[in-house]
């Protein structure tokens, strides 16, 4: 009889419960978004905050299935997004600005890194301490919309990046440092997590040891004065006015920030993560690389993927300068408040959250011979 009972109630539940499933009022697990992330380049330490997020189930717990989508030479991130290729993508300002320019609705809608990582280094026999030394020189660039900052810091210190007996700007450089160890180049284009890092991985032939900081002489863009706002964040106005789409990009906004928070508090658990994605590099200069990249991001002193207003319109000038885009950029063409209302609920769901990075310090990192 009892057993008779137990069976009857059980089915009864069991009913029950189909039925609240079948009118939508119990989920036995939340169907996720589908998002996707295009990169600009391959998996590296340079986006370990998204591969974090993905890796430590962040995404996942805002409801979302992101797909990381790898960048290469052939792959414009602007063009994937408004062609609806994925939903968000990572670009350096200057190139998003040019896309909206011609008539598309891309925005930025977060200001990852808050300083610009580019530099041209040298060998410290060449006489090069500021760029007024380029004059006579033969000076490095990758072109492809990178030479912005170069360029505009040229003609600041009074010389003409188009007359090549003034200084030769050479805009072919290969995306290695081949052209100045061999000597083909006085000066030579280089990112603070990777071209410089090159260099130091090898070996310098007159001490059989690798090559030292002291060796280099390098020239700061942020220091010049020409500096361009780097990796952001962004999307299209048109995917944002779809009805929900604003919620999504503040949970992916705010699992992002926590990857990010996550890479900057550990370390070697961040860069394990970035080696588990496939990157051809070695495990030395990925640790280099998120060293320095942790470097462009912190300190953000009004919160992670907030913008720095004189940065934006320094970026705007130097764009304009150097005929990147024709005119000042349309209204919209960044947002602020996905941002801070991602930072909000991070902060609510955990008071003692640090988004500024404050306190952060670089690292001691020891390279190896070709970044092994």
């Amino acid at each position: 009889m009892f057993r008779h009972t137990r069976r009857l109630i059980g089915l009864v539940c069991l009913t029950t419960l189909m039925a609240l499933l079948a009118l939508g009022g119990v989920s036995a697990q939340e169907e996720l978004i589908p998002v996707r992330l295009q990169l600009q380049w391959v998996a590296q330490s340079q986006f370990a905050g998204y591969f974090a997020a993905l890796d430590q189930g962040f995404y996942e717990e805002e409801g979302l299935d992101v797909t990381i989508l790898e960048g290469a030479v052939e792959i414009v991130p602007q063009q994937v997004v408004v062609s609806g290729g994925a939903e968000f993508g990572i670009a350096w300002v200057p190139k998003v600005l040019d896309w909206r320019e011609e008539d598309t609705d891309l925005v930025n809608i977060a200001q990852v890194f808050q300083r610009s990582g580019t530099l041209e280094i040298s060998f410290v026999e060449t006489g090069i301490e500021s760029v007024e030394d380029f004059e006579g020189m033969t000076i490095g660039t990758w072109g492809f919309g990178n030479e912005h900052e170069l360029i505009a810091a040229i003609r600041a210190a009074g010389l003409d990046p188009d007359n090549p007996e003034e200084v030769d700007v050479f805009p072919n450089q290969p995306f290695d440092m081949s052209m100045l160890l061999n000597g083909d180049l006085d000066a030579a284009q280089a990112m603070t997590y990777n071209e410089y890092a090159q260099v130091l991985e090898q070996v310098n032939p007159e001490t059989g040891e690798l090559y030292q900081p002291e060796d280099l002489s390098v020239i700061d863009f942020n220091d010049v004065g020409t500096a361009m706002l780097q990796d952001h964040i962004f999307t299209t106005e048109s995917w944002l006015a779809e009805e929900g789409n604003e919620e999504v990009a503040i949970k992916f906004l705010k699992a992002s920030f926590k990857g990010w928070i996550f890479c900057r508090d550990n370390f070697d658990a961040c860069v394990d993560i970035v080696l588990d994605n496939g990157t051809t590099l070695g495990e030395s200069h990925q640790q280099w690389q998120l060293n320095e990249i942790n470097a462009l991001i912190w300190p953000s002193p009004d919160g992670i993927g907030m913008l720095d207003q004189a940065l934006w319109d320094q970026t705007v000038a130097v764009a304009i300068e150097g005929n990147v885009i024709a005119d000042e950029p349309t209204e919209g063409a960044y947002r602020t408040d996905l941002a801070q209302a991602a930072l909000e609920q991070l902060q609510e769901e955990n008071p003692d959250i640090d988004v500024t990075g404050e306190a952060w310090e670089r690292i001691e990192v020891e390279l190896r011979p070709g970044g092994e």
